[in-house]
C-alpha cells in the first residue's frame, strides 16, 4: 500500500534524468453512452483526454449519480516529475470508494518530463485537460464541477499549484498534499548541499537556471502562488524527510495562515516521505474529517 507513498522522488529525479527511457502503453478504451444504463456504479479505465499514450485517465462513477450532487474526488499520482503512474493511487482509490460511496474519483495519468522536456507547464495543462474534459461530459457522466485534489510527493505539488493558480473557476474546494514540496526557491533546495541533486535534475529537465531566471521556480511553487482565495488545504509531512525539507511543510501552513486560507498540517516527527502503521491511520482519519468538513 505505501509504495506509491514512499517514492524516492529527489534521488530519483537526480539518476534517472541520466538514464531514462520513457515508454508508455495502455488500452485505449472509450466511453459508452452511459446516459442511458441505469444508475449503478460503474468504471472506465483509460479514458483518453489527449493524443499522448500518458493522457489517460480512470473513472469510477458511483450508484445514483447525479450531476447535481456527485462530487468528484481527483487522485495525482507522484514520482519526481518524471515517472510513477495512475495505478499507484489505486490504493487510494480502495479506499474512498467505501468510504465516499456517493463521490465519483478520477485517477489521472500525465505526460512525464525528462532531460529538456520541461513538467511545467506541460503536467499543469494536462490536469487543466481533464478537467475540461470532465466539465464538458457532466450530463454525460452525472457529476458535478466540484473537485477535491488528492496528490502524493509530486503530485500533491501539481495539485496545489493547479488549485492556486490554474483553477480559474474556482472548481477545486479542497487540496491535500502528502509529502509534496512547496517551494522550489527554498534556501534548503537552493543552497543546502543535501539537496543539491534536486536542484540540477530540475535545471536537468526545465533548461532553467536557479541563478538565471529565480522567478520561474516562484511561479511553480505553491508556495509563491498562494493567494486568499485559494482553496481549504490539509497538509501531512515527516519530519525526518530527507526528500522534501520539514520547511516545506512549516512554511506552507505559515503563509495559508497569513492568506487566511482555511488549513490543516500535521507534521509526525519521527517519520520520512511516507509512512505506515497508526501514523497513516492518523493521516486517513486527518483526512476524511478534512473532507467531511469542506468537501
Amino acid at each position: 500500500m505505501m509504495r506509491q507513498f514512499t517514492y524516492k522522488f529527489n534521488k530519483i529525479l537526480f539518476a534517472s534524468l541520466i538514464f531514462l527511457f520513457i515508454s508508455s502503453c495502455s488500452t485505449n478504451n472509450t466511453i459508452e453512452d452511459i446516459e442511458t444504463l441505469p444508475q449503478e456504479a460503474i468504471e472506465f479505465l483509460n479514458v483518453t483526454y489527449g493524443t499522448s499514450p500518458s493522457q489517460k485517465y480512470d473513472l469510477y462513477l458511483p450508484a445514483n449519480r447525479s450531476n447535481l450532487t456527485t462530487k468528484v474526488f481527483v487522485l495525482i499520482h507522484g514520482g519526481s516529475w518524471i515517472g510513477g503512474d495512475k495505478d499507484d493511487m489505486n490504493f487510494l482509490v480502495d479506499i474512498l470508494r467505501p468510504t465516499y460511496p456517493d463521490y465519483a474519483i478520477v485517477n489521472l495519468n500525465y505526460r512525464l518530463g525528462s532531460i529538456g522536456i520541461s513538467p511545467f507547464p506541460m503536467q499543469l495543462n494536462d490536469i487543466s485537460e481533464v478537467i475540461a474534459d470532465l466539465k464538458s461530459k457532466e450530463e454525460t457522466y452525472q457529476i458535478t464541477d466540484d473537485f477535491g485534489f488528492i496528490g502524493v510527493s509530486a503530485g500533491a505539488h501539481l495539485s496545489m499549484v493547479y488549485a492556486y493558480d490554474y483553477d480559474l473557476d474556482a472548481d477545486v474546494q479542497f487540496v491535500s498534499s502528502l509529502v509534496g514540496p512547496t517551494n522550489f526557491t527554498d534556501p534548503s533546495y537552493v543552497d543546502d548541499p543535501d539537496f543539491e541533486n534536486f536542484r540540477i535534475g530540475m535545471e536537468l529537465m526545465t533548461g532553467v537556471s536557479y541563478t538565471d531566471d529565480p522567478e520561474f521556480y516562484e511561479g511553480y511553487s505553491p508556495y509563491h502562488v498562494a493567494t486568499t482565495t485559494s482553496p481549504p488545504t490539509i497538509l501531512f509531512y515527516g519530519g525526518q524527510d530527507e526528500l522534501v525539507p520539514t520547511s516545506q511543510g512549516i512554511e506552507m501552513q505559515a503563509k495559508l495562515d497569513e492568506l487566511g486560507v482555511i488549513n490543516e498540517f500535521t507534521l509526525y516527527e519521527n517519520e520520512g516521505h511516507g509512512w505506515e502503521g497508526d501514523n497513516f491511520i492518523d493521516t486517513l482519519n486527518k483526512l476524511s474529517s478534512f473532507i467531511d468538513t469542506h468537501f
